[in-house]
């Protein structure tokens, strides 16, 4: 008896010691375990639906959601409430008129600019119905740029909202050249070569049309494509896949959101942030989400508390901060990058090289049959340029994210910059390389170098440009501002301009950048003249040591 009691005590000691053993050093084990077998679960049964004859697509379940709860709200737009039965007959009209009227064919790609609005979401239900692929074009960009996207994810239709029509008119006429329709969200067109769609809906039928239009087989066909900020030139066209709708949309309840949630979406709805996850998201849980048309910081907290939200959705530029994101289920690393030869570290093998925790790196993701890289639509080159190959091992493939991160001790990864020719404001990746082209087109301006530069109480970089003027000609600031507001969208304007005499150079011959960045915008430390960009005078001014101060004092808006 004496034995078995002494057996018992050490067994309980050796439990007791474990699971405190597990508290302090794996304190969210149980947590993280319960959360990865929910999500694999998931994933196993997306993976037995490929043995089925066709798949239940994201399209599917709102469909269903509409059928099963059909006046519950889906979208409350500026105090407007829409039911999942409002969203579901007003997207069956549209799909009628793109059958009828547009005569729109399954298998078609489209062109969608459109700002939030609760009728972004029923055209691009009502074209998904009739089975098209439906590409989400950013709102912010304009003439070149514009055509680029519309005509590389091969549209030959294009559908506009009614508040941007006018992006179009430097355009137009290249679209109708193209042989590419214009539909506008507009009852009537000062343009006869744009056509009308909301003087149709009316009259349509808000019958479903066939299902069969809208089935597929395969969750590897393409469904969307969202664009790219354009980081190494123009934006190039992800190719959005069934499968990976149905895993964003399944985001929300891994996290163990309900159908009682309200889910605040602030976030553009051409971004997948917003569509994929967000939208998605509250379908898959046939919850309610407030659409926003643009974030406000002002409007925020109040809209919260009226509408009774409990998740909400962001990205890190619309915060003081960054909430702490779990470490994903899929695989990846953090490599040591060095910014002043803007290339990855790499050991006397030529591998590269994993970061210590804590010490920030470049986030790569390895490409596997787990998680697949579609790449973009078009040359292959695009997408063989996001791939690293032979990382850590002959034979390896990664996705560059272009993302600079740090993990912390308790394993949390947070965002810390952007790398190469690219940097990140309001929300949005610029790429440099185009800002550079299109400041190049000014008539005074013989050199130019466009960065990015932190500003205190700023999440990411303001855009900065370094530039040289010619002989000859003289600085001109109002004819800089008008050129950089008619040509570039306004997150991606240089708020800042520094004129140089000498512009430095890499040893490879490239802009130096690094020293630059480093450098900042204080007048007080450069003795470069230092220019900002001013709205209310319509011209870049001298920066002078009061509107720096002015700026970090959150005084003056950027």
């Amino acid at each position: 008896m004496t034995l078995l009691l002494g057996w018992l005590s050490v067994v309980a000691a050796g439990v007791f010691s474990a699971h405190v053993l597990q508290k302090l050093c794996f304190p969210y084990f149980w947590r993280d375990l319960l959360f990865l077998l929910k999500v694999i679960r998931y994933g196993v049964k997306l993976e037995l639906s490929k043995l089925t004859a066709s798949v239940c697509t994201v399209l599917d379940k709102f469909i269903q959601q509409a059928q099963r709860i059909p006046d519950k709200p889906f979208v409350i737009y500026d105090g407007n409430v829409h039911t999942y039965r409002d969203i579901e007959q007003r997207s069956n009209r549209l799909a009628n008129v793109f059958l009828e009227t547009v005569h729109l064919m399954k298998g078609d790609c489209i062109a969608l600019l459109m700002s939030n609005e609760p009728d972004f979401l029923c055209v691009w239900f009502g074209l998904a119905k009739v089975g098209c692929s439906v590409a989400f074009l950013n709102t912010n960009i304009k003439s070149k740029s514009l055509l680029h996207c519309i005509n590389c994810c091969g549209a030959k239709t294009l559908i506009v909202g009614s508040d941007l029509a006018e992006c179009l008119d430097d355009i137009l006429t290249s679209l109708l050249e193209d042989s590419i329709q214009v539909w506008a969200m507009k009852s009537q067109s000062e343009r006869t070569q744009v056509h009308t769609l909301l003087d149709k809906i009316d009259a349509a039928s808000d019958q479903p049309v066939p299902a069969v239009l809208r089935a597929t087989t395969s969750l590897k066909s393409p469904t969307l494509y969202i664009f790219t900020s354009g980081t190494t030139g123009l934006p190039k066209a992800a190719v959005i896949t069934h499968l990976q709708s149905l895993k964003a949309a399944a985001g929300f309840w891994a996290f163990g959101a309900t159908e009682d949630d309200v889910m605040y979406i602030p976030l553009p709805l051409y971004h997948s942030a917003a569509s994929l996850i967000g939208i998605g998201g509250t379908i898959e849980l046939g919850a309610t989400c407030i659409l926003k048309r643009k974030f406000s910081a002002s409007q925020f907290w109040n809209d919260c508390r009226n509408h009774d939200v409990t998740v909400f959705q962001y990205i890190g530029e619309l915060c003081r901060y960054l909430c702490n994101q779990p470490k994903l289920l899929f695989k990846y690393d953090l490599i040591k990058y060095n910014m002043v030869k803007d290339e990855p570290v790499k050991n006397p093998y030529g591998f590269c090289q994993r970061v210590e925790r804590g010490e920030t790196g470049l986030l790569l993701s390895k490409v596997s049959a787990i998680s697949p890289f579609f790449g973009y639509a078009g040359s292959k080159q695009l997408t063989e340029k996001k791939l690293m190959r032979d990382v850590f091992v002959k034979g390896d493939a990664y996705f560059n994210t272009g993302d600079l991160m740090a993990e912390d001790q308790e394993g949390f990864i947070c965002f810390r910059d952007r790398v190469g020719d690219t940097f990140r404001w309001k929300g949005e990746n610029v790429a440099t390389t185009e800002i550079t082209e299109t400041l190049g087109q000014v008539d005074f301006i013989q050199e130019v170098n466009v960065y990015g530069v932190e500003v205190q109480g700023h999440e990411g970089r303001a855009g900065m440009a370094a530039m040289i003027t010619r002989p000859g000609c003289m600085f001109d600031g109002k004819k800089l501002f008008e050129h950089v507001v008619r040509d570039i969208p306004a997150y991606a304007r240089p708020l800042f301009i520094r004129r140089q005499e000498v512009m430095e150079m890499t040893s490879t011959f490239k802009h130096q950048k690094f020293h630059l960045v480093q450098s900042g915008f204080n007048p007080s430390t450069i003795s470069d003249l230092l220019y900002v960009l001013d709205y209310q005078l319509t011209s870049y001014i001298p920066l002078t040591d009061s509107i720096y101060q002015s700026i970090l004092s959150g005084e003056r808006k950027l």
